[in-house]
């Protein structure tokens, strides 16, 4: 599956560790290809010497390609993925899914957030607009015990978290997905999220010597 051809999909970007930063790393043998303003702005999740983060959109197809992918590396590797939330207003109901994930994600869990996201990449042919949306939240949650509020963002608080992680995309110099992932890790022109697998591997290569923080796995949210 070619992804390069759609208009906003995912970006991921592996850090060596906090005292690397703004380094270029070469896990593959080639310098990055620094498309982004300042990554210096971008951390690896806490205790952890490499980090995948991501900057998605669950309305775009590529996202939900690699979305597994993610899910495969960062089990095999035991490496945290760090999501941020990057809807296009293209996608007129991402953002609202954006905010869904959000509230399961302070008001019942991470696991939970990270299945409802999951699913409504599984679900994108079926969602067209915003009531689609709901309608389709509404049903997801009654089937996993939960019951969805009646406003679920009354303060605007998690709309402001949402708009916050893709102003930070903006503030990269993010504009549409896949960027190429030698942006820091140096695989070629490939946009193919397979090519996580080397680079992650790479990189815990490269970092062996360094010391070992704190555990830390899964997927972080800020």
């Amino acid at each position: 599956m070619r992804l390069r051809g759609w208009l906003l999909g995912i970006v991921v970007i592996c850090f060596v560790s906090l005292s690397m930063q703004g380094a270029e790393a070469q896990f593959l043998g080639q310098g990055p290809r620094d498309n982004f303003r300042d990554t210096s702005m971008l951390k690896p999740a806490p205790g952890s010497k490499v980090s995948v983060i991501v900057f998605e959109d669950l309305g775009c197809p590529a996202c939900a390609h690699a979305h597994p992918i993610e899910a495969a590396v960062a089990l095999k590797y035991h490496c945290p993925i760090v999501r941020y939330d990057f809807p296009i207003p293209a996608h007129i109901w991402t953002f609202n899914a954006a905010v869904c994930a959000r509230y399961l994600q302070e008001k019942v869990s991470a696991k939970v957030a990270d299945e409802y996201r999951s699913a409504v990449f599984l679900a994108q042919a079926s969602i067209a607009n915003r009531d689609d949306l709901q309608r389709y939240t509404q049903r997801w949650m009654q089937q996993h015990g939960q019951q969805i509020p009646f406003v679920m963002d009354p303060k605007g608080e998690l709309a402001a978290k949402v708009q916050a992680d893709y102003n930070l995309g903006l503030r990269l110099g993010l504009t549409h997905t896949p960027n190429r992932y030698q942006v820091v890790c140096g695989v070629g022109d490939s946009c193919e999220p397979n090519q996580l697998f080397p680079v992650v591997e790479a990189a815990i290569e490269q970092t062996k010597s360094l010391p070992l923080p704190a555990k830390a796995s899964g997927t972080i949210r800020r």
